[in-house]
């Protein structure tokens, strides 16, 4: 039911008379009878009675008036809310973001923007960043919090390089790791981030560690590493805060650090939002203030 038919009910409904409700409508009395027939075609039921005395309603003509009557009452609440939220940053954001990410620097980010944007409901997805990848091609979700190098046609914005560490609490430099018995302890994820793992490795070695332990989650890999289980590679951002286990920096061939960029993405469209455009500035605020 479209607003004016609301009001055309309504009105016909409190006048009970064609020629006033006309009046009141701005629309010819021969105009508005035709409505009301369009009206109740629309509907499949008599919603009035026409006699020389006026209108009447029909049993179901009340009924549809009541709901008339109820629609209009939340248009126009809804008016009121939209009015007093003018200027004010509000709605659903819906950010799809790798697993690691949503882990250790998601939180962070999201506690400012909440702080400053309470009004903004925030849908959340964490995973792979292929499926997360998947998603924004997708276009189900605003935000996109990549790991990687993507190949992303939107806005794209860079948001800083992590750097692979070996992890463990007896080795201190990569030599020691040729003809090493300790366990690998490794964690699913994407395949570009494992591709690039073997690649190093490889270089190096020419056998696969002695024995590997494969984990679904990297806080897993990571207590594993911490508890002297074995030994894992794992990102700068995620053992930024220990102190009990030996870091050594991964290099490649030519000495150059390994290390594993982040992304967020989103598109033109997306940013006209004004939700996503303020995650947008926040994130690139932290993001500034880190290399300050």
């Amino acid at each position: 039911m479209q607003v004016s038919e609301v009001e055309v009910l309504i009105v016909l409904a409190e006048e009970l008379n064609m020629r006033k409700a006309a009046e009141r409508l701005f629309v010819s009395q021969p105009a508005l009878s035709q409505r009301l027939v369009t009206i109740e075609h629309q509907w499949g039921k008599k919603i009035f009675v026409r006699s020389t005395r006026g209108l009447a309603l029909t049993p179901d003509g009340e009924k549809i008036i009541d709901f008339a009557k109820k629609m209009y009452s939340e248009e126009q609440e809804l008016r009121g809310e939209l009015t007093a939220k003018q200027g004010e940053v509000y709605g659903t954001l819906k950010i799809a973001v790798a697993s690691i990410m949503g882990q250790y620097w998601l939180p962070r980010v999201l506690k400012r923007f909440v702080e400053r944007y309470p009004s903004v409901r925030v849908k959340l997805v964490t995973g792979w960043s292929s499926e997360m990848m998947r998603y924004m091609l997708e276009e189900n979700f605003h935000i996109g919090i990549i790991r990687g190098n993507p190949d992303w046609r939107g806005e794209k914005m860079r948001l800083f390089s992590d750097s692979l560490h070996l992890v463990d609490l007896k080795m201190t430099d990569l030599k020691q790791l040729k003809n090493n018995e300790r366990s690998f302890i490794q964690f699913k994820s994407d395949s570009t981030y494992y591709q690039e793992i073997l690649e190093w490795w490889q270089e190096r070695f020419s056998s696969p560690p002695m024995t590997t332990l494969v984990v679904d989650q990297i806080e897993t890999c990571k207590q594993m590493a911490l508890h002297g289980i074995g030994f894992a590679i794992l990102p700068e951002s995620t053992i930024r805060d220990v102190e009990s286990i030996h870091k050594i920096p991964l290099t490649s061939s030519n000495g150059t650090p390994l290390v594993r960029d982040t992304w967020m993405l989103s598109t033109e469209s997306m940013l006209e939002l004004a939700q996503v455009r303020a995650f947008w500035e926040v994130v690139e605020e932290m993001t500034k203030e880190s290399v300050e």
